[in-house]
């Protein structure tokens, strides 16, 4: 069955992110978020004053204070009052409130934004405040280890092997040698194991960074916009909480998300996934049966993904906004999104992407 079209076009029509970077301690988030916020603003002529609605998407866990949230207002201007919100999660999901908050007809235009400075601590930790906090927590497995639990199960089944993990880190860091923005790019040292059989160059690298994109909807949109990227559907959907009663090797989530996004109704040409370590990429091709051979197949992670730049709570969000760029810039004509947020693909979100026909 196709999946529903919404009741209201609402299009990205403007992106932009931070130069990511290993570490940022001589900037505060605000100072950090600043420019972007303007560089998002300036791409469509618009003020503060003219967005309808702000949704941020951020975790305090990585600030080490409650409510630091509110800090980023500052580099926004909440004076006089503005209609905000706020996600204790990646932007993508933020990005999800503001289309829900655009489709009621509240407003015309959003600005999202998410950010995150993972250098400060140690990322490896502070994420397992994440897990089931009664069976899996208390043991203190890192994210690293997850994920090198979910690898071993797909080397296991046969679905990949080291090889074929480094051909995935090798492939992303090639793609970034043309993002500007990108963290890592270029060749990959394979390194030292992290956690068997996850070698370095499997993993995501820590760093700073954050991102914005403006929504529109209808008219509005092709306003301040030459080729909207519209917004054909979008969809998020959460595996169980204990790991021992998932089958790692598979994310039914993502492709429930997807089918009900509206991606297997047609061909996408871009894919940008965010998938931080090579064996995830493994799960979501295969959930969302994407193909990047010779014939004409998606062309995955152009921009290098989150092998070559993993902002936490924004890296999500920097998936949609990259393929919406391939989609103004023409590029592409309909691609897909994906974000995901917890350990081993917890949590899933999909969103299709469409340009106007050329």
């Amino acid at each position: 069955m196709p999946a529903p079209r919404p009741l209201r076009d609402i299009a990205v029509v403007a992106f932009a992110q931070t130069d990511h970077r290993r570490t940022s301690d001589e900037l505060s988030e605000v100072e950090m978020l600043m420019p972007v916020l303007h560089q998002v603003l300036a791409q469509t002529g618009m003020r503060t004053s003219d967005i309808g609605f702000t949704c941020s998407g951020s975790t305090d866990y990585l600030a080490g204070r409650a409510f630091s949230f509110t800090m980023a207002l500052d580099g926004v201007g909440a004076w006089p009052p503005i209609s905000e919100s706020h996600v204790e999660m990646d932007g993508a999901w933020a990005l999800y409130e503001a289309w829900t908050k655009l489709l009621t007809g509240d407003a015309d235009t959003a600005l999202v934004y998410a950010y995150g400075k993972s250098s400060p601590g140690s990322v490896r930790d502070v994420l397992t405040r994440q897990l089931d906090p009664y069976y899996v927590a208390p043991l203190w497995p890192d994210s690293v280890a997850l994920a090198a639990l979910q690898a071993q199960a797909l080397i296991d089944a046969g679905d990949t092997d080291e090889p074929a993990l480094a051909a995935v880190a090798t492939r992303s860091r090639a793609a970034a040698t043309g993002n500007s923005h990108a963290q890592l790019r270029g060749s990959v040292p394979r390194g030292e194991y992290a956690v068997y059989p996850l070698r370095t160059g499997d993993c995501p690298p820590i760093g700073d960074g954050a991102a914005a994109v403006i929504l529109a909807a209808g008219e509005r949109a092709r306003e301040l916009c030459e080729r909207p990227a519209w917004i054909r559907g979008i969809d998020h959907r959460i595996e169980a909480h204990g790991l021992g009663v998932r089958d790692l090797t598979d994310s039914p989530s993502t492709r429930l998300a997807a089918e009900h996004a509206g991606v297997f109704e047609r061909p996408v040409d871009t894919a940008e996934l965010h998938a931080p370590f090579t064996s995830q990429e493994v799960v979501l091709r295969k959930a969302l049966q994407l193909d990047d051979g010779p014939d004409g197949g998606v062309e995955v992670n152009p921009s290098g993904g989150a092998l070559a730049a993993n902002p936490i709570m924004a890296a999500g969000l920097i998936r949609i906004g990259e393929a919406a760029d391939r989609i103004r810039r023409g590029e592409s004509d309909r691609a897909l999104a994906h974000a995901t947020s917890g350990p081993c693909l917890q949590q899933n979100l999909v969103a299709v992407l469409e340009g106007d026909p050329r």
